[in-house]
């Protein structure tokens, strides 16, 4: 593996297997540092994670006491039922979760059969109680679109612009319908926070985001540089050959 220097976090540059190989060591070091008795994992959606997801479960890699001892969320939702095949809970849950055999107790989905304001609250709250006043989860797992998106901010909606200090908030986004999301604060409260971003797809957002110039509200990823020193990027050959 390699590093490439950026304002926006490390880039760890790998094989989809060091990548995956990774992120596993950076789980391990973020629940280490964790307070005891409490670890905060929000997974997120795409198919870079349900791989990710599959490794786990194919490897057996993650330890008993990391399965036992996490509070398992998702960094962002849409708001349809866990059943869904778009519920980026609902296939963590299927792929992973339960494969894992993770208590339910464990198990910490946004509140998707309620209103999105009354979801969104109800989920401040819970996270509220387990990570404690002003912060967010311990290790926050992200994509990134096309778009450059990340989470549910997508460019030029309003959680990017104000997200009136909260952590978690939901929004409209224009024919995507609406989402339950960690917000920029919400970022800025986390741990560790690791964004994987595998495949050519990826190398145009990949080089907006680190050298492009400084637009968060068009290229949201970017709102990552305000706390570039808990973010590491990894990726692959194709996704990086652009930085």
């Amino acid at each position: 593996m390699r590093e490439i220097s950026s304002d926006f976090g490390r880039v760890v540059v790998g094989t989809q297997s060091e990548l995956f190989g990774e992120a596993l060591r950076l789980t391990l070091a973020a629940q280490a540092a964790a307070r005891a008795g409490r670890f905060l994992w929000a997974l997120t959606g795409g198919s870079t994670p349900a791989a990710f997801y599959k490794w786990c479960v194919e490897t057996r890699a993650l330890p008993a006491e990391l399965v036992n001892g996490t509070h398992f969320t998702v960094s962002d939702e849409r708001h349809v039922l866990l059943s869904s095949p778009d519920s980026n809970f609902g296939n963590a849950e299927r792929q992973l979760l339960a494969p894992l055999g993770v208590p339910t107790d464990r198990r910490l989905p946004w509140m998707v059969a309620w209103p999105v304001a009354e979801a969104a609250e109800a989920y401040r709250k819970t996270m509220l109680i387990l990570a404690g006043p002003g912060r967010a989860y311990d290790l926050c797992f992200l994509g990134m679109g096309d778009d450059c998106h990340t989470a549910s901010l997508f460019p030029q909606t309003p959680l990017l612009k104000d997200d009136g200090g909260l952590l978690f908030g939901g929004q409209e986004v224009p024919g995507k319908g609406w989402r339950l999301t960690i917000t920029p604060s919400g970022l800025r409260a986390c741990g560790t926070i690791l964004v994987m971003a595998l495949g050519a797809g990826k190398a145009d957002a990949l080089h907006r985001v680190h050298r492009g110039p400084l637009d968060v509200e068009n290229v949201p990823s970017q709102l990552l540089k305000t706390c570039a020193s808990n973010v590491v990027w990894l990726v692959d050959e194709p996704a990086a050959a652009r930085l």
